[in-house]
């Protein structure tokens, strides 16, 4: 009754302080984590995507808006930048093979890159869906922060962008392992650069589950997209735009 009593008296501090977004968000993901190992590391029980499921139950049943939660995350998405930054170490180690597949990188980062914008918007295009829409959807392979410019320079719904981009990362982390297996693609440097081109940051993170190398080369994957993205789409957006008579 006691220890009752303490957590009533916990919640109440929580609730009230910004903490509530930040405590709620480490949970969600330790508890993620946690079963993702009991699964046996199973992809389809990825911890992103059943973190995000709990803390969006948790937001809607406690009637909390997002503003209040983003409070208290603000620190988690603070952290995205050093994580992003600390992605150097394992590239640095990797730096004497990627060296050796300059060539073979690029073309992959140009074939999956301008998949990646074309297919989104021509899928989106055939299913009757805005213009905003369908810019909205062309950056959906890069990271977020990219993504997210890109989308507001042509149009775009930034928001609409984000909830993408999230999307992608998880199909990606969940789905690639499959699809890399039903290709016969085996080797842990292609297989990471493939996940950092496709599905950016959560791609990466799965990629670091499996090796360091596979995770060095899913984020200079990660990296190259942005760019190559950001470049790409001012390019192809406009013809694509005008085929489709928007």
């Amino acid at each position: 009754m006691h220890g009752l009593a303490r957590l009533t008296d916990v919640w109440v501090y929580l609730a009230a302080s910004p903490l509530l977004g930040l405590t709620t968000t480490l949970v969600a993901y330790l508890f993620a984590v946690w079963v993702y190992r009991r699964l046996g590391y199973n992809p389809l029980a990825n911890p992103v995507l059943i973190a995000i499921a709990i803390v969006v139950s948790i937001l809607t049943l406690t009637h909390t808006p997002y503003k209040t939660y983003f409070e208290g995350a603000q620190f988690v998405h603070f952290m995205l930048g050093p994580a992003t930054v600390a992605l150097a170490m394992p590239l640095y180690k990797q730096w004497h093979n990627f060296r050796r597949a300059v060539l073979p990188l690029l073309l992959g980062l140009a074939a999956g890159s301008v998949t990646a914008v074309v297919s989104a918007v021509g899928i989106a295009y055939a299913m009757g869906a805005s213009r905003d829409i369908v810019i909205s959807m062309a950056p959906k392979s890069a990271t977020t922060p990219i993504a997210m410019a890109i989308s507001e320079r042509f149009g775009g719904l930034p928001s609409l962008t984000a909830v993408l981009v999230i999307c992608t990362g998880i199909l990606g982390a969940v789905l690639a392992r499959y699809v890399l297996n039903f290709l016969r693609i085996d080797s842990h440097p292609v297989r990471g650069f493939a996940l950092g081109v496709a599905s950016h940051g959560i791609g990466t993170a799965r990629a670091l589950q499996v090796s360091a190398e596979m995770g060095a080369f899913a984020g200079l994957g990660m990296g190259l997209n942005g760019v190559f993205t950001a470049v790409l789409v001012p390019v192809l957006m406009p013809l694509l735009l005008r085929w489709m008579g928007h």
